[in-house]
């Protein structure tokens, strides 16, 4: 009877430790990194400029928003569709992906935004910005 009781420790402890790996190879196969790409209003080309890309804790009311992660990146004026990828911060409500999208001089030409989704890839839409 004692062969009985040992064998069952031994499998659940064995069923268990399967478990535990099991969590843990899908929480490690889950991107950490916010992924997206952004486009340009109507499917037209990005303007050449810096995209800065950066997150917002939308939770906050908007006067105490401020960026929490960034990123830039190029457009050479020929791409239609531009991926990006960044370290999220710790976050206790969703982010908001903010993209703005700078002349050289400093000109804003366009702005889009984004929640994002825990594991989903975020995209963003530039739209020209009016003065």
């Amino acid at each position: 009877m004692t062969d009985h009781h040992t064998n069952r420790r031994r499998i659940l402890l064995a069923v268990g430790v399967a478990a535990v790996a099991a969590v843990a190879d899908t929480a490690m196969a889950q991107s950490t990194e916010i992924r997206g790409t952004v486009d340009f209003e109507g499917g037209a080309k990005i303007p050449q400029g810096e995209i800065e890309i950066y997150s917002e804790d939308s939770a906050l009311p908007n006067e105490t928003r401020h960026p929490t992660a960034q990123t830039q990146v190029k457009s050479d004026g020929g791409a239609k569709t531009i991926a990006f990828s960044f370290s999220p911060p710790a976050s206790v409500g969703p982010l908001q992906i903010i993209a703005r999208l700078e002349r050289e001089d400093g000109w804003l030409l366009a702005r889009g935004s984004a929640i994002s989704k825990t594991g989903s890839p975020v995209s963003i839409t530039l739209n020209t910005v009016m003065y």
